[in-house]
């Protein structure tokens, strides 16, 4: 970290501001906003659950293609990608340059951020080799003010004899879209925590754990003295102070919830009952107890797709659980673009979440889609199934993204893609240009909005001035219409509710047309994409 160069106050100095600096940092990858193609062949019971979504795809691009129907929508992300640490993964080039792999998790924690609701949070699984570095990443992109927790997750069960000093944990660093606005929810009580609840004393209220009476301090008018069933007298230690004023602990007595052991004599204990607890404040410690380890999580991937076929790096079911257990609730949204073997979703979908997964590699069909296929029929009966109580059902659908919607001609020239049709080019057009893609059944002229009074129309071929003046008088006063034509002629400064671009011209300068994969690999450069030239030397 260094701060940016400030110039001296004669040259009228900047503001500082810490911020991490790497190579490349000020190169800016531009990915198209591509539609998204539903292969129904490969969709399962949309009409039981029709948002969830399989998007198989460039994750880059596949966000970009979600942020104009999904941006403030989504409840949860979480998201396990490459940790960068050189090793030689199955399903992943987990060994990226460390520069090029900090601008991989800027350009899509920005995605990431936008689609976030306001009271949404992220949540990132990283190990030591870049835990720091995406910390301070994630401070300039959320804001310093949203960092929720660092959650460290014991990930092991043992040490690793091979090293003096084996790591045990991963980080699951936590950060909020707005802190002002989210609210996480209590988790569950641990088996462990559920032991400790007994009705020692035979209370019709059921069982009951039993908590410390003192606290921390010195307050004059919780120092009282107390007189216990059994004739012992208690005073607080030296430093602490009773929890409640003496009247308020006069009612605790009366209502039965003081507990003084078992004699009468005891220093007293404040009693909760198991049946007034909804849960308990999670804490940035999850232990493998509670959160799963990756011995149990390999044991998942094997009995879901076999030994052979196991994930390389999967996440333990509970893990997964825990963490939608504190930021969702049900129906909520959750998204995760580094999808692996799918156990985010899997997970969600047994917890009645709706959820978006977005994968790129082959194991989108040879783990994922095997995989909700067993959670769906209710043949899945590891990891969270039994605790949760599911049985199958729902569905999602499957999505690949579309060509890319600009391709060079023969003479070099940036023309729109053969692989497109009408429907599918209006609908493109309505993405990059920010409209909801919305054709009417009776407006020739409205093939998508964004306001109540402003529309688009897209016409594939040239367009004459006396079409424009009707389209004008059709449109009338109080709308506006952008027309997106191959051509035209007159002049469109005659027609106040009208704005005539031309396709693909007035797009060439905006993305990177023509790139399948930002996944970057050691030695390539921070940029990607072909940036075509202006068709007719025009913009």
């Amino acid at each position: 970290m260094q701060p940016e160069s400030a110039y001296d106050d004669q040259y009228g100095q900047r503001p500082r501001r810490l911020e991490l600096v790497w190579v490349g940092k000020e190169d800016r990858r531009r990915p198209e906003p591509r539609i998204l193609i539903e292969n129904t062949a490969l969709s399962v019971g949309v009409s039981d659950r029709p948002e969830n979504r399989l998007v198989h795809g460039d994750n880059l691009l596949a966000l970009k293609a979600l942020e104009s129907e999904f941006t403030g929508k989504v409840k949860c992300c979480f998201i396990d990608p490459p940790y960068n640490t050189g090793s030689a993964f199955a399903h992943y080039d987990d060994g990226l340059e460390h520069s090029i792999w900090l601008g991989l998790m800027r350009d899509r924690l920005e995605i990431i951020r936008r689609l976030l609701a306001d009271d949404g949070s992220l949540w990132i699984s990283i190990d030591d080799n870049e835990a720091h570095y995406l910390k301070v990443l994630c401070d300039e992109i959320f804001g310093r003010r949203n960092f929720v927790a660092n959650v460290v997750w014991q990930k092991r069960t043992s040490p690793d004899a091979r090293l003096r000093l084996g790591g045990a944990h991963d980080h699951i660093l936590v950060f909020a879209k707005d802190m002002a606005r989210l609210q996480l929810r209590s988790v569950q009580l641990s088996r462990k925590q559920l032991k400790g609840y007994r009705n020692v004393d035979g209370d019709p209220r059921g069982d009951w754990a039993s908590s410390d009476y003192s606290a921390q301090g010195y307050r004059p008018n919780q120092m009282y003295e107390i007189r216990t069933p059994g004739g012992a007298v208690h005073r607080p230690a030296p430093g602490t102070c009773w929890k409640n004023t003496e009247a308020v602990f006069q009612q605790l007595v009366a209502d039965n919830r003081i507990y003084f052991g078992k004699d009468g004599r005891g220093v007293p204990r404040r009693k909760t009952f198991l049946a007034e607890r909804e849960g308990v404040s999670a804490w940035s410690w999850w232990d493998n107890g509670e959160a799963g380890h990756n011995q149990e999580a390999k044991k998942e991937s094997i009995a879901l797709f076999g030994a052979d076929k196991a994930f390389a790096t999967p996440k333990p079911e509970r893990l997964i659980k825990r963490v939608l257990d504190i930021a969702t609730g049900a129906g909520d949204l959750v998204l995760d673009s580094f999808a692996g073997s799918g156990t985010t979703g899997a997970v969600a979908h047994k917890m009645g979440r709706r959820w978006i997964m977005v994968e790129i590699g082959d194991h989108a069909h040879t783990h994922i889609i095997p995989r909700l296929a067993q959670v769906i029929d209710g043949t899945d009966g590891g990891g969270i199934t039994d605790a949760v109580g599911w049985h199958g059902g729902g569905g999602y659908r499957y999505y690949e993204l579309a060509p890319s919607l600009i391709e060079t001609d023969a003479h070099g020239r940036g023309v729109v893609s053969r692989t497109y049709g009408r429907d599918s080019l209006i609908e493109a057009v309505c993405k990059l240009e920010g409209f909801a893609y919305a054709p009417s059944d009776t407006v020739y002229w409205q093939h998508g909005r964004s306001t109540e009074r402003d529309f688009v129309y897209v016409v594939p071929r040239f367009m004459v001035a006396e079409e424009l003046a009707l389209l004008s008088e059709d449109v009338g006063t109080g709308r506006s219409l952008l027309v997106m034509c191959r051509a035209f002629r007159g002049n469109p400064a005659s027609f106040p509710n009208l704005t005539v671009r031309k396709i693909p011209n007035h797009f060439i300068e905006q993305f990177d047309w023509g790139q399948r994969d930002y996944r970057l690999n050691v030695g390539e450069a921070p940029a990607g994409g072909t940036r075509l030239p202006p068709r007719g030397g025009q913009t």
